[in-house]
């Protein structure tokens, strides 16, 4: 690959409003994002839920990923219509090695990284620029219209849940407990990053620059267990975040609850995947299922008796070995569709094994329920039905549409409700769950479990996802190519954006006269994380990341990479680098640079 550490430079606060004012003066769209797939909600039908006692207007958000792990990422999951955000998990070593490629959803899906890859404190700046920047955009006049509910023309309320891990004595260093401090009060870095909205290039949003933002970015917290922490420390880790400082939280369960031969009977033998290879040590390690039971319990009441709330998320990735070699390391983690089905059994079983004390229809318990596995348009509602608050995403958005594929998975969501004759996700479950019970199901649980192993198992078995992603026998290049706009929406960073080639009229200088296709695409470089995504799903033979015109901002970044690339001056000037062929390339960027829809980002 052709860059160099560190992974990802974010774009500040003042670029970020300035790309929005751009975007939207030029091309109506907000990080490349269209207005038609912006969520508007339904009149009729609330969507509303509570997160640990905090009101969401949507079920739905990215789950604790590289969708969730920079400002625009979370921006564009709200437009899209997220009201709950999962943030990356963080922990006390920010300066990873993550190899590359690290996702690959060729099929199903696999990755390989993690955790963050910023350091805290700019976890800190990117979550608090986020928070701004939604706040913003809530008052925002002209997004009303786009986002509104109909009759207040308000978005409805929010809720960002942060995560960390791995270890207590992680977890308890000052960075970590730093990090958490900042998220329960981030009064001094809303005030550090106040003056850059009045630095905004549009000019758009610099009346806001007074606005009031509330200081508390989050006070809950997901505890990501990861894989092999032992269940004395998940017991210690969660007792000292509620104790020092006094959280609600969620602790996260893995598949491996299951137990090896319950995984591979569903893995293997009900959906076939023969060629996944289940790592035994995965599940000696982690929490066995008689001691969840107990702990549950345990940290609930624990919890309880200090005015908290307790829930659970399901699940983790499922630790796989690396049988496609696609990526470096060894091993791997298993999600998307065989993971769905995974957590609903895992769901099924805790539900059997805890009677009357989970939060979901029919048994009327106070521990909640997130749901993190395979979530996507055509299962939500069955989902929700279930009972898990909420329902996040992380694999579907990695998809063809990306941040796009939010607003239908709500638009169904939506229908089933008023299919079901209920206006709100209460009324819903309810009739969902006598519907349960007068097929013989237990529960909605059960009778998901019961329908994703039985008639609808063609959407999770093997078979359902051979299928590989389309190619063209053409080699990529740097201008033109079949604008299926695919590197733009499956970059889970926005590092890809598309402008449209000038046509005859616009380009007397004949520059574009032998360029085809009728978009071109570029690609910040300083947002490339290099997670292969875009490789996957490019019809052309090559890396879009590496192929297509690759742009820096900064000039330390610019000179410690290598290949073909250009420097974007504050000045407006655009620099090519020596060799490699680039500076053939610099008039027709400049003059695609300079035509009508143009940089979206301003400079000045």
């Amino acid at each position: 690959m052709a860059h160099d550490a560190p992974p990802l430079t974010p774009m500040s606060l003042s670029m970020l409003l300035g790309r929005i004012g751009h975007e939207w003066e030029t091309r109506k769209r907000i990080f490349d994002l269209p207005t038609a797939r912006f969520w508007k909600p339904d009149p009729d039908v609330d969507l509303s839920f509570e997160f640990l006692g905090r009101p969401a207007a949507t079920p739905v958000g990215p789950a604790a990923g590289p969708h969730s792990q920079m400002a625009q990422n979370i921006v564009l999951s709200w437009l899209g219509g997220s009201r709950l955000f999962e943030l990356k998990t963080v922990q006390v070593l920010d300066e990873l090695e993550i190899a590359r490629p690290c996702i690959d959803m060729q099929t199903v899906g696999y990755n390989i990284e993690w955790s963050q890859e910023l350091l805290i404190a700019q976890s800190v700046e990117e979550y608090t620029k986020a928070w701004m920047i939604i706040e913003i955009l809530r008052h925002w006049e002209p997004l009303r219209e786009y986002v509104g509910h109909p009759e207040t023309g308000d978005a409805g309320p929010h809720v960002f849940d942060m995560s960390v891990g791995y270890d207590l004595a992680g977890i308890q260093t000052p960075k970590v407990a730093g990090f958490i401090d900042a998220m329960r009060d981030a009064t001094a870095e809303i005030e550090r990053l106040r003056p850059e909205i009045a630095a905004d290039p549009s000019g758009v949003f610099a009346q806001f620059v007074d606005l009031e933002f509330s200081p508390t970015i989050s006070d809950t917290v997901t505890l990501s267990t990861f894989h092999g922490c032992p269940p004395d420390e998940i017991e210690q880790i969660t007792k000292h975040l509620i104790d020092a400082h006094d959280l609600d939280m969620i602790v996260k369960l893995n598949p491996t609850l299951l137990g090896p031969d319950r995984v591979d009977e569903i893995v293997h033998g009900e959906l076939g995947y023969a060629d996944v290879k289940l790592v035994p040590k995965a599940f000696e390690e982690d929490l066995q299922l008689e001691r969840a039971i107990s702990l549950i319990g345990e940290l609930n009441t624990y919890a309880k008796d200090r005015g908290h709330r307790f829930g659970i998320k399901l699940t983790n990735t499922l630790v796989v070995d690396n049988h496609k070699q696609w990526m470096p390391d060894q091993t791997m983690y298993l999600s998307g569709p065989p993971l769905h089905v995974l957590a609903t059994a895992v769901l099924d079983m805790l539900a059997d094994a805890l009677p009357g004390q989970l939060m979901i229809p029919g048994h009327d318990g106070d521990i909640m329920v997130s749901f993190s596995a395979g979530i996507d348009k055509e299962n939500l509602a069955d989902a929700v039905a279930m009972g898990v608050r909420p329902a996040s995403v992380c694999s579907d958005l990695l998809k063809p549409g990306g941040y796009g594929r939010l607003a239908p998975m709500l638009k169904a969501l939506t229908g089933a409700v008023v299919q079901s004759g209920a206006t709100d996700l209460d009324g819903f479950r309810r009739v969902a769950l006598a519907a349960a019970r007068e097929a013989g199901h237990r529960d909605t649980a059960a009778e998901h479990l019961v329908d994703v192993l039985g008639a609808s198992k063609g959407k999770y078995e093997l078979a359902g996802n051979e299928k590989l992603p389309r190619e063209v026998e053409h080699d990529l290049e740097m201008w033109g190519c079949v604008a299926c706009n695919f590197c733009v929406t499956v970059c889970p960073n926005d590092a890809f954006f598309k402008l449209p080639t000038p046509k005859a009229e616009a380009d007397p200088d004949g520059i574009f006269t032998d360029i085809e296709g009728r978009q071109q695409y570029l690609v910040f470089s300083e947002l490339c994380n290099e997670c292969g995504n875009c490789l996957t799903f490019c019809p052309e033979n090559g890396d879009p990341a590496e192929i297509k015109p690759r742009l820096y901002l900064d000039s330390e970044r610019f000179d410690a990479a290598n290949g073909p690339r250009f420097l974007l001056g504050s000045d407006g000037a655009v620099t090519a680098s020596a060799g490699g062929g680039a500076d053939e390339h610099l008039p027709t960027l400049i003059a695609l640079l300079n035509a009508a829809e143009g940089l979206p980002v301003r400079l000045d």
